[in-house]
């Protein structure tokens, strides 16, 4: 009987001892897709991020290049002005 009552015992230790190491392998695995998960995400955004990047870089030198003309447009009309001349013509397209 006492021999009995040891291999139940000894049965639950090796029965609690697999679930355990069982449970650990399925937290790893998880946690090792979750990592997977997030650096996809991560390197979706990174990529979003540098088109973003070139999008804004194009439409500031956009912007730089009218304002530089419109600037220009400014000091010339500016120099007419002083010199009582007429100014040029307004309707010379801004470049793009």
């Amino acid at each position: 009987m006492l021999e009995a009552l040891a291999a139940a015992g000894m049965g639950a230790v090796l029965s609690f001892g697999s679930m355990s190491v069982l449970g650990f392998s399925r937290r790893t695995n998880e946690g090792r897709d979750a990592v997977i998960r997030l650096t996809v995400a991560v390197e979706a955004i990174s990529q979003r991020l540098d088109v973003l990047h070139v999008d804004l870089k194009a439409d500031r030198i956009e912007t730089f290049k009218r304002l530089n003309y419109m600037e220009q447009r400014v000091s010339r009309l500016e120099a007419f002005h002083q010199k009582d001349l007429p100014p040029p013509s307004p309707f010379q397209p801004c470049p793009s």
